[in-house]
Order: structure tokens, then C-alpha cells, then sequence
């Protein structure tokens, strides 16, 4: 497959639920989250078989995504079968990595599980490492469990683990270093990324809004001049 610009496709996301065990405030809308009706969801059967239609048409690439993927009743097993389909080389999970570390069976946490079933990279959502600021952007006191999750993550050595931060002015500006820091120490990718208009709030505005661009002199402030990789390329909107 391409677009009309010559653009070859051959990485596809795949949302399987719309719920989340947090309330992230630049995700979720403050009023009651209406979530999809049950029959309005892909089935796991539904979902493979377009997983499959897609690597006809030439993606080799998946992302498992939701919500949190991980709050899907029987989400292993839906995972457990996407490597089977030929043409894949990649799969891989976007998750706010509460759930990793959880124990799915004596001895074996989700993370282990995931490498398990064929999962090869995993992005965790992590926008500060303060555990009280965490709890207010996301409405939960789960930060120590994502940090579990990460180390979780760490420990059944995916391919790739990137951690994604949302820059949130009055939030986490103060965070970019130390988040750095704590990549760097783990020797895992880090991703900044711009607010986006993904919910009923409004974040696009002075008060909440922190470009990309404005997080790079932060960081060449405390680094030095950073140097650009224009080979390097990712599926998103980060840097």
C-alpha cells in the first residue's frame, strides 16, 4: 500500500478497546467517559482477520494499542495468535505499564508473557517521575507500579522499550532532565511529545502547552548543542 504522496504503508495500529485504568487530563474528558457498547468492538476474531487483510497489502509491522490494551479481558490470547500470521515481522504494545509486572501466573508477569507471546518493543507512557504529579495528571496513584512495570519490561529484554512523555507546561517541564537521566540509566528510548487535541479539554493553549522546540533549549542548556540524526526516524510525533 501508499498514499497519494508515494508514501509506503506497512505499519498499522490497531486499537482494541477504548478503556483505561487512568484519566489521563490531556486524554480524557472531565464528564463521564462514554465508553463504546461491547458490540461495537472488534472481536479477537474480527481483529485478526484484518490484522491479516493488512500483511496482504503489505504491512509487516503491528501495534497492538487502546485505551490500555492490558485491561482486555483475554487480551494474551488475542496476542498469542497475531504472530502467526505470515508476513509479520514486528509486533509491538503501546501501554501506560501499570499492568506489567503483574503476575498472570505464578512466576510469570504480564511483561514476560508479552515477550513470551511475540512481542518485540513496548512504549510505556511515563510523564514525570514525581509519584504526586503523576497522580494528579492521571488521576491514579499508579506510579509505582508503571516504575515496577518498566523494570518489568527491562528484565525479559525486549528489543525495544521507549518510554513516552507528554510536555505539559505547570506539570512536568521541570521533569525533562531527570526523565534523561532515568532513560539514560536504563539505557532506554526516550520520546517527547507535543499535546495534542485528543480529548474534550482544551490543551493547546499557553497555559499547558510546551513545544518541542522550547524542551530542546532546556535540554541544550543543561547538555550542550544537540546533534541531529536525520537517518533516525519514528512512527510518531515525538523527538
Amino acid at each position: 500500500m501508499q498514499d497519494r504522496h508515494g508514501h509506503r504503508i506497512s505499519y498499522l495500529r490497531v486499537s482494541i478497546t477504548d478503556r483505561c485504568n487512568e484519566r489521563c487530563t490531556y486524554c480524557m474528558p472531565h464528564e463521564l467517559q462514554e465508553w463504546l457498547p461491547r458490540e461495537e468492538i472488534l472481536t479477537f476474531e474480527e481483529t485478526l482477520r484484518l490484522i491479516r487483510i493488512a500483511t496482504e497489502l503489505g504491512v509487516s509491522k503491528v501495534r497492538i494499542t487502546g485505551g490500555e490494551p492490558l485491561t482486555r479481558r483475554g487480551v494474551l490470547a488475542l496476542i498469542r495468535q497475531v504472530p502467526k500470521i505470515s508476513g509479520l515481522r514486528d509486533i509491538g504494545l503501546s501501554t501506560n505499564g501499570t499492568l506489567l509486572a503483574r503476575e498472570v501466573e505464578p512466576g510469570t508477569t504480564m511483561a514476560r508473557a508479552l515477550r513470551e507471546a511475540g512481542v518485540r518493543s513496548v512504549n510505556v507512557s511515563l510523564d514525570t517521575l514525581d509519584r504526586h504529579v503523576y497522580s494528579e495528571i492521571t488521576g491514579r496513584d499508579l506510579h509505582a507500579q508503571v516504575l515496577d512495570g518498566i523494570d518489568a519490561a527491562i528484565a525479559v529484554e525486549f528489543d525495544q522499550i521507549k518510554l513516552n512523555t507528554v510536555l505539559m507546561r505547570g506539570r512536568n517541564e521541570d521533569q525533562l532532565i531527570p526523565l534523561i537521566e532515568f532513560a539514560a540509566a536504563r539505557n532506554l528510548m526516550l520520546r517527547f511529545i507535543e499535546m495534542m487535541p485528543v480529548s474534550t479539554t482544551e490543551v493547546l493553549d499557553d497555559k499547558n502547552f510546551i513545544s518541542i522546540f522550547e524542551a530542546k533549549r532546556v535540554i541544550e542548556s543543561h547538555y550542550g548543542n544537540l546533534v541531529s540524526e536525520p537517518e533516525f526516524r519514528t512512527n510518531g510525533p515525538a523527538a
